[in-house]
C-alpha cells in the first residue's frame, strides 16, 4: 500500500513539474522571437530598434503576458495579451510559444507602410524561423486520428490527477492507506486489545462521520465534499467485508442488506448534489458486493432480485439526471453478470425462475433511453443512446434464443411481442418533434423483428414471399423520405426473400395443381415486388425536389438524375427474370415434353405483350426491349421445334403472331411519348425481327411437308419464301412492316438488304446444284432452279433500280446484274451439257471437251455481242468488257481448247470463235470515237451514232 502511495505521489509531482516546465518554455521562446524581431528591425532602421515594442509590433510579436509577480515588481499593472491567434499559429511557424499567425507578420520583400516605399528592401538575415515558402500545413483537426482506448484513459487519469481538488483526492487514498496500514500495524503489535467488533464499529463510526462531513460541506465545498463521502463510502464497505468474509461477525443476508442501504443512500446523496462519479461508485460497488460477498450458494432468485433492485435504483436516478455513462455502467454490469451466470450454471430446469428476470431487465434497458432522451439537454444527436437502443434488444433475444433452446415458434411469438412493444413505442414517440430520432429507431426495430419472426414461424416460401412485399415497402419508404438507408434495406430484403424462394424451389415439389401452389405464388409475389421497385425508381428519377435534395449533398446533377434511372432498371431486370421464372417452371412441371417449346412461346409473348401495353401508357426504354427480345426469343425457339409450323404447335405460333402484332401496334407513338432515334432503332428492330420470321418458319418447315420431294426440289422450295418476302418488301411494304410501316420508310432498305444476303448466300450455293427437278423435264431457262435464280436476279435489278435505292446499289447495278448473269448463263450451259450430253454432274465436267467447246461459242457469242452492241451505242465500257471476254476467250483456245483439235467439238470451237470475231471486224471494228455520256457505269441516255462499215 506505501508503495501505491509513494507512485501516486510520484505522478502528481511529475504532472504539475511538467505543465510548469511547458510554461517556462513558452515564455523562453516568446523572449527569443522579440529579440529577433529587434535585431530585424535595427537592420532596417538603427532608429527604430531603440524601441523593441515597436519593433515586436511592426511585426506582428506579442509577447508573452508578464507574470503577476513581475508586474508587482515593475510597479505596473499586469496586461492580458490575448494569444489564441499566436497559439493557433504557432504550429505553422514551427513555434512552441504564443506567437502571431503568419498574416500579421509581413515578408521581408514588402517594406512596412510605416516606414516609407522608396527605400529599397534589405534580404533578412538566414534564419530557420522565417520560411518564407511558405508555413507547413498544420493537420486538420476534424482530421486528426482518434485517440485509442489506451490514450483516453490515461488522459482520464491524468485529469483526474490535474483539476479539480488534487489535495482532497490525494489525501483521501493516503488516507484510506493509512487507516489501513494502522490497523494492520496496531493489531500486529498488540497495542489495542479491543475486541475486533468493537474495532471495526469504531472505525464505521469515522467513516460514517467523514460521510456526514461530507454532506454538511455539499454546498460550500462540493468537490471535496464529493471525494471526501466517496472515501468514506469505501472504508464503510471495507468494514463490512471484513466483518463478514475475514472475521465471521456478520451473515451473508445481513452484509449483503447493509451494503445495499448505504449504497442506496450514497445514491440519493448523489443525485441530490448531481455527482455523477458519486453515483458511478455507488452503482459499481453495489453490482460487486454480492460477487464479493457470495457464499456460495448459488441462489440465482436473490442474485437477479438484488440486481433489480439495483436497476430500479438506476431507473429512478435516470428519472433525475441524463447520466448516461451511467446507464451505460448498469447495462455492462446487469448483461455481463447475467451472461456469465447463464454460461456457467443455468439448466432448463432454471427456466421458470430466470424467465421473469429476463423480462423486467429488458424492460429496464428499454426504458432508460427514452428517459434519457427525455432528460438530454445536448445536442440533437447526444439525445441517442445507440448502445442500450440497439444492444439491449439483440442480447435480451440472444438470451431468450438460449432459454427457449432454439425452439422456433416460441421465439417467432416472442419476436412478434417485441416488434409489437417497439411499434406501440414508437407510435407514442412519432408526435413529438424532440424525440423523431427515437421514435425512427423503434420503428426501425419493430419492423426488423417482425421481419424476423417470419422465418422463425413460416416456410421458406412464405418467408420468401413477406421479405419480398417488405422489401418493396422499404423502398418506397427511403424514396418518399429520401433516404438511401431504407433503400438499401429494401433491396437486401428482397435478395434475403430471393435465397428463401430458392431453397423452397430446391425442396422437393408436392403439390400437383397448376398456377394455384406456394412456388408459383412465391415467385409471382418476389417478380411483383421487383417490377413494383423499379416503377417507383422510375418515378423517382422525375422529381425535382429530389434531384435537388441530392444535388446538396455534392454530387454532380447529371449522377445523381441518373442513380434513380440506373436502380429502376437494375429493378426491372430482377424482377422480370423472376417473372420469366415463374411461368418457364410452371411450363416445365405440368406441360408434356412435345409442348414445352410451343407453351414457351407464348409465354414469353404474352410477355413482350404485357411490357408493350405498359410502354403504350407509361413509355421507358426497358419495356421496348422487353418486346424486342420477345421477337427475338421465336428464332431460337424455331429452331428447337425443328418443325415449327406443323401439327398442333401451328396454334400456338398463331397465338404468338397475334400477341407479337398487337406489341408492335403499341410500340409505336403515344402522346407520353418523346420519340428519339433510340426509340426508333429498337421499334424498327421488332419490327424487322417480325418481318422475316414468317420466311424462316416456312423454310424451316419445308423439309417435312415436302419430304418426299425428290432431286434439287427442296433447293428450290427454300428460295421461295424469300423471294416472296422480297418482293413484298419492293411493292408492298405496308403490308410487310404492318403496323409501323409507316412509322419506319427508310428501313425498308435494311430489310431488303438483310434478304438479298441471305438469297445471295443461297444464290451462290445454287450454282453447285444440276437441277434435278423431276417431274419437271430440265429445259433450259425454263427449269424451277433457273426460274428461281433469274427471280433472284430480277428482284434485285428491281430494288437497284428504285429511285430512293441507295447510291452505290445503283451506281453498281448494270456491272453487277451483268456479272451475276454471265456467270447463271455459264453455269445453265453446263447443265445443259450434263442433262443433254449425258456428262457426270462433278469437276470431271470441266475437262470434258463438249463442256469447253459450249463454253467457248457461249464466251464469244456474249463476247461479241457485248462488242457489238458497245460500238452501236456509243457505250465504250460494255465495247471493251466484250473486248475482254472476246481475249479471255482467245486465251482459253490456246490453253484448252487446242488440245481437243483433234475431235470436231474442238475444230468446231475453233472455226466458230473464227467467224465471229469476222464479224465483228465488220460490224464494229474499232472502239468508239466518241464516248458516251455514261462511260462511268450508267445505262446511256441516248443513241450515239457508231462506225459502221468496214475500215
Amino acid at each position: 500500500m506505501v508503495e501505491l502511495l509513494a507512485l501516486v505521489g510520484v505522478a502528481v509531482l511529475w504532472v504539475l513539474v511538467r505543465r510548469l516546465t511547458t510554461r517556462v518554455r513558452q515564455l523562453e521562446e516568446s523572449l527569443r522571437l522579440l529579440q529577433q524581431a529587434q535585431a530585424w528591425t535595427a537592420l532596417q532602421d538603427p532608429a527604430e530598434a531603440a524601441s523593441p515594442a515597436a519593433s515586436a509590433a511592426a511585426w506582428g510579436v506579442t509577447a508573452a503576458p508578464p507574470s503577476p509577480s513581475a508586474a508587482t515588481a515593475s510597479g505596473t499593472p499586469a496586461t492580458a495579451v490575448p494569444v489564441g491567434a499566436a497559439a493557433d499559429a504557432a504550429p505553422a511557424w514551427g513555434l512552441t510559444g504564443p506567437v502571431p499567425g503568419p498574416e500579421a507578420i509581413p515578408r521581408p520583400d514588402v517594406a512596412p507602410a510605416s516606414r516609407g516605399a522608396a527605400r529599397p528592401p534589405v534580404a533578412p538575415p538566414a534564419d530557420e524561423l522565417f520560411d518564407w515558402d511558405g508555413p507547413a500545413a498544420s493537420p486538420d483537426p476534424a482530421e486528426a486520428a482518434e485517440p485509442s482506448v489506451l490514450a483516453r484513459a490515461g488522459l482520464a487519469i491524468k485529469a483526474w490527477f490535474s483539476t479539480g481538488n488534487v489535495p482532497v483526492k490525494v489525501g483521501m487514498l493516503v488516507l484510506l492507506a493509512g487507516v489501513a496500514a494502522l490497523l494492520r500495524y496496531a493489531s500486529g503489535q498488540g497495542w489495542v486489545n479491543v475486541p475486533i467488533a468493537w474495532r471495526l464499529v469504531g472505525v464505521s463510526a469515522l467513516a460514517l462521520g467523514g460521510l456526514a462531513l461530507g454532506w454538511r460541506q455539499r454546498a460550500s465545498r462540493p468537490v471535496f465534499a464529493q471525494a471526501l463521502q466517496g472515501g468514506s463510502l469505501g472504508m464503510v464497505l471495507l468494514v463490512v467485508f471484513a466483518a463478514f468474509k475475514l472475521y465471521g461477525l456478520l451473515g451473508a443476508g445481513v452484509a449483503l442488506g447493509l451494503s445495499a442501504l448505504l449504497i442506496g443512500a450514497v445514491a440519493v446523496m448523489a443525485v441530490r448534489q448531481n455527482a455523477l462519479s458519486l453515483a458511478m461508485l455507488s452503482v459499481a460497488t453495489g453490482f460487486l458486493a454480492p460477487i464479493w460477498l457470495s457464499s456460495g450458494s448459488g441462489n440465482h432468485v436473490a442474485l437477479f432480485s438484488y440486481y433489480a433492485l439495483l436497476n430500479a435504483g438506476i431507473f429512478a436516478m435516470a428519472w433525475q439526471r441524463a447520466w448516461r455513462w451511467l446507464n451505460l455502467m448498469g447495462f455492462a454490469f446487469t448483461w455481463g453478470i447475467g451472461t456469465l451466470w447463464g454460461v456457467l450454471q443455468y439448466t432448463p430446469a432454471k427456466f421458470a425462475s430466470t424467465e421473469p428476470f429476463l423480462v423486467l431487465f429488458f424492460a429496464f434497458y428499454l426504458a432508460l433511453p427514452v428517459l434519457f432522451a427525455r432528460r438530454a439537454t445536448a445536442r440533437e444527436g447526444d439525445r441517442l443512446d445507440a448502445c442500450l437502443l440497439f444492444g439491449t434488444p439483440l442480447i435480451a433475444f440472444a438470451l431468450q434464443a438460449v432459454l427457449l433452446e432454439g425452439k422456433r415458434l416460441p421465439l417467432a411469438l416472442c419476436a412478434v411481442a417485441v416488434a409489437a412493444l417497439y411499434g406501440v413505442l414508437a407510435k407514442a414517440l412519432w408526435g413529438r418533434p424532440r424525440h423523431a430520432d427515437l421514435a425512427r429507431v423503434h420503428a426501425v426495430l419493430g419492423v426488423a423483428f417482425a421481419t424476423l419472426a417470419v422465418p422463425l414461424a413460416f416456410s421458406s416460401s412464405v418467408t420468401g414471399c413477406v421479405f419480398a412485399l417488405e422489401g418493396a415497402g422499404l423502398i418506397w419508404l427511403g424514396l418518399t423520405q429520401g433516404r438511401r438507408g431504407p433503400q438499401a434495406g429494401g433491396a437486401g430484403l428482397q435478395l434475403l426473400a430471393a435465397v428463401a424462394v430458392l431453397d423452397a424451389l430446391s425442396q422437393p415439389a408436392l403439390a400437383s395443381t397448376p398456377v394455384f401452389n406456394a412456388g408459383f405464388m412465391s415467385l409471382l409475389l418476389l417478380a411483383l415486388a421487383g417490377l413494383t421497385s423499379a416503377w417507383l425508381y422510375r418515378r423517382a428519377s422525375g422529381l425535382q425536389a429530389a434531384a435537388t435534395a441530392r444535388r446538396d449533398r455534392g454530387a454532380s446533377p447529371a449522377a445523381q438524375d441518373a442513380a434513380p434511372t440506373w436502380a429502376a432498371a437494375v429493378a426491372y431486370g430482377w424482377g422480370l427474370a423472376w417473372w420469366l421464372l415463374m411461368g418457364l417452371r410452371e411450363i416445365e412441371r405440368f406441360v408434356a415434353a412435345d409442348g414445352l417449346w410451343p407453351a414457351s412461346l407464348v409465354w414469353l409473348g404474352a410477355t413482350g405483350w404485357l411490357a408493350a401495353e405498359v410502354h403504350a401508357r407509361r413509355p421507358a426504354a426497358a419495356l421496348r426491349w422487353t418486346s424486342l427480345a420477345a421477337v427475338l426469343a421465336a428464332y431460337p425457339l424455331a429452331l428447337a421445334q425443328g418443325t415449327p409450323l406443323w401439327g398442333w404447335p401451328v396454334i400456338a405460333w398463331l397465338v404468338a403472331a397475334a400477341l407479337t402484332l398487337r406489341s408492335l401496334a403499341c410500340l409505336g407513338p403515344s402522346p407520353a411519348d418523346t420519340t428519339s432515334a433510340a426509340a426508333d432503332r429498337q421499334v424498327a428492330a421488332a419490327q424487322l425481327a417480325w418481318a422475316w420470321l414468317p420466311p424462316t418458319l416456312v423454310c424451316l418447315s419445308l423439309p417435312r411437308w415436302f419430304s418426299a420431294a425428290p432431286g434439287d426440289w427442296p433447293l428450290v422450295l427454300f428460295a421461295l419464301p424469300w423471294l416472296a418476302a422480297a418482293a413484298l418488301a419492293l411493292w408492298r411494304w405496308s403490308w410487310l412492316g404492318w403496323p409501323q410501316a409507316g412509322r419506319l420508310p427508310g428501313w425498308r432498305h435494311v430489310y431488303l438488304g438483310g434478304t438479298f444476303a441471305l438469297l445471295a448466300v443461297w444464290w451462290w450455293l445454287a450454282l453447285g446444284s444440276a437441277g434435278d427437278t423431276l417431274p419437271w423435264p430440265w429445259v433450259p431457262v425454263l427449269n424451277p432452279l433457273d426460274l428461281a435464280q433469274l427471280a433472284v436476279l430480277a428482284l434485285l435489278g428491281c430494288w437497284w433500280g428504285r429511285a430512293d435505292a441507295p447510291e452505290p446499289l445503283a451506281r453498281w447495278r448494270a456491272g453487277g446484274l451483268a456479272g451475276a448473269a454471265c456467270v447463271l448463263i455459264t453455269v445453265v450451259t453446263l447443265r445443259g451439257t450434263h442433262h443433254w450430253g449425258h456428262e457426270p454432274w462433278s469437276l470431271q465436267l470441266l475437262g470434258s471437251s463438249l463442256a469447253q467447246s459450249c463454253l467457248t461459242v457461249l464466251w464469244s457469242v456474249l463476247g461479241v455481242g457485248g462488242w457489238v452492241l458497245g460500238s452501236r451505242r456509243g457505250h465504250r465500257v460494255l465495247w471493251l468488257a466484250g473486248a475482254v471476254l472476246m481475249g479471255v476467250v482467245l486465251l482459253k483456245l490456246l490453253l484448252i481448247d487446242r488440245q481437243n483439235l483433234g475431235d470436231l467439238l474442238g475444230i468446231g470451237a475453233f472455226i466458230a470463235y473464227g467467224l465471229l470475231c469476222t464479224a465483228v471486224g465488220w460490224l464494229a471494228p474499232a472502239p468508239p470515237k466518241a464516248a458516251s455520256a455514261d462511260d462511268a457505269g450508267e445505262e446511256p441516255g441516248r443513241a450515239q451514232a457508231a462506225p459502221g462499215g468496214p475500215g
